[in-house]
């Protein structure tokens, strides 16, 4: 009949109003869904974990700025030595500068031999080989030192020809940048790291990055000098 229609309709609406605007009971009998009395319905956030990718970009990017900016006075060498083919006057290059070399590469792989280590979790082991590495970096830093005071000894100097001028820029300006690489991992060794944020590995990793390019961009740059004479 229409009445008892009317009827049942009203019945329906007051049970929702009731039901609390419109929603229907969970299967638990808890309106808002959220769980029984042990207040399993409420989760710890997961912890945030850190955005390794920006640092991997941050280094990949200063290697690119470093190796723009090499590229200057490269194309300058190169470009000079071809227009003064049969006028250039090359210098002799200083013997330590093989040493120095063979220094620098042994420290690229006792670097790999800490971060090994690190891995393992073998701290001592892992400060002893990068503390290794951070002297021979020291020590590649003062044989290029050695390198300039003995071309001064021999009356080579910056100014002295366009050869001599070329190899203090290049040589200087390396040594510059493999401080920083130095600053970097004197960093790694003795910063006190928040595995939240950084963790140490990380830290090591992004700067093996960068020293093994600095490896890289010497041998590059000697085999510049050596076959450009």
């Amino acid at each position: 009949m229409p009445g008892t229609a009317v009827d049942d309709i009203e019945l329906i609406i007051e049970d929702m109003r009731g039901n609390g605007g419109g929603k229907p009971p969970s299967r638990d009998g808890d309106d808002d869904g959220g769980g029984d009395e042990g207040g399993g319905g409420e989760h710890a956030p997961e912890p945030r974990k850190p955005n390794t990718r920006k640092y991997f970009t941050a280094v990949f990017l200063a290697m690119v700025s470093i190796t723009m900016f090499f590229m200057v006075p490269i194309a300058a060498f190169l470009a000079l030595r071809v227009d003064n083919l049969h006028k250039w006057k090359g210098i002799v290059l200083p013997d330590i500068l093989w040493v120095n070399t063979v220094v620098l590469l042994a420290s690229s792989s006792t670097l790999e031999v800490a971060r090994r280590k690190l891995r393992l979790d073998h701290g001592k082991a892992f400060r002893r080989m990068w503390t290794l590495t951070t002297v021979l970096g020291l020590l590649f830093v003062g044989g290029q030192v050695i390198a300039w005071r003995q071309l001064a000894a021999q009356g080579v100097y910056a100014t002295s020809r366009l050869a001599s001028s070329f190899f203090y820029v290049f040589t200087a300006l390396h040594a510059v940048h493999l401080l920083g690489g130095i600053c970097a991992l004197l960093y790694v060794e003795l910063h006190g790291f928040d595995a939240a944020r950084v963790s140490r590995s990380l830290a090591a990793d992004i700067t093996s990055y960068y020293w093994h390019f600095m490896d890289g961009l010497w041998v590059f740059l000697l085999a510049l000098l050596y076959f450009g004479r």
